[in-house]
Parts: C-alpha cells; sequence; structure tokens
C-alpha cells in the first residue's frame, strides 16, 4: 500500500535513545533506592546530586526522542489482536509520559526546596517557588509514580519477552 511504513526495525538512533534511557533510568532507580532520605534541611549532595543529574538527563534525552520519533517514519505496526495494539500503545503512551512528567515533579520539589537544578552545569529555572507547598506535594506524587513507572518497565519488559519466546515474532528484535 503506498506510503505505508515498511521499516521493519527502528534507526539506529532512535535505538541508541531507547537503550541511554533504559541505562539512565536503571542508574536513577538504583541511586533513589540508596540515596538518603530527604527531609527539611537536606542538602542536595552525593547521591541526592546525582538523582537531580540523571532526571535532568532523563529529561533531556526524552525529549529529543520525542522530537526524533516525530520526524521519522517508525517500524511498521505490530501484527495481532486489537487488544495487544491497545495495551502496547497504552504502555508506551504512559511510559513517554511518566519519562517527562515524573522528572519534572522531581524537579519542582527540587525547587521548592530552593536547590539550584542544572543539566550540563548550565542552570536551569526553578519549576517552583521555595517554600512552595504545591512542590513539596509533587515530590510525594514523584515518589508514588515512580511504583507505577516501575510496573509499566514490567510490563513493557514482559510484553517483549512475551513476542520473542511465545508469539517468536521480530517485535523485540526491532529495538536490538
Amino acid at each position: 500500500m503506498a506510503g505505508q511504513v515498511t521499516l521493519s526495525k527502528y534507526d539506529p538512533f532512535a535505538r541508541f535513545l531507547h537503550w541511554l534511557v533504559v541505562l539512565l533510568l536503571s542508574a536513577q532507580y538504583v541511586v533513589a533506592w540508596t540515596m538518603p532520605d530527604i527531609h527539611r534541611g537536606t542538602q542536595p549532595v552525593g547521591l541526592i546530586n546525582v538523582h537531580l543529574v540523571l532526571g535532568t538527563s532523563i529529561i533531556a534525552v526524552m525529549i529529543l526522542r520525542v522530537l526524533w520519533r516525530l520526524l521519522r517514519a517508525e517500524p511498521r505496526p505490530v501484527d495481532g489482536s486489537a487488544f495487544m495494539r491497545s495495551v502496547s500503545n497504552l504502555t508506551h503512551g504512559l511510559l513517554y509520559l511518566l519519562l517527562i512528567v515524573q522528572p519534572l515533579m522531581g524537579w519542582a520539589n527540587a525547587s521548592s526546596r530552593g536547590w539550584q537544578v542544572t543539566l550540563l552545569g548550565l542552570k536551569l529555572p526553578a519549576l517552583s517557588p521555595t517554600g512552595s507547598s504545591i512542590g513539596h506535594a509533587l515530590g510525594d506524587v514523584h515518589g508514588v509514580l515512580s511504583w507505577v513507572m516501575l510496573g509499566l518497565i514490567g510490563l513493557h519488559v514482559l510484553g517483549a519477552l512475551y513476542h520473542h519466546f511465545v508469539l517468536r515474532d521480530s517485535v523485540m528484535r526491532r529495538m536490538a
């Protein structure tokens, strides 16, 4: 059919961005689970600073990833039931959304604590004023949504493994 995307694999840059997000997110979860609890008066040093840097890096890569996805053709759609396609689209959409919104909530929380957030040494603007109750509340939501994102990541990985080992199709190889 004319105009239909016939690619079977994502382009190398899209695959690089995908695996870079996987690497950054894996590091982010390790840091988040091992960094000290944040209380009033906590300073953004050590693992807390690493957590902030990883968060802003994830935002930057995800913005680049979204732009790249808008500008480039995707591989052909996956064959399968309407239900499987719906679950896949919903999972991917929620992952993209959370991978941008989640770090933004952390950034707003850091701003409400008066912490300077940076990206590659550049000072980023505060997303909430120091002492903001909304910024502090977003920090709580940030923590809860980290578990939601982990569940979505698990569903994403299980879906890829299901395609590879049960359906024996090429879905997983599209990102390899």
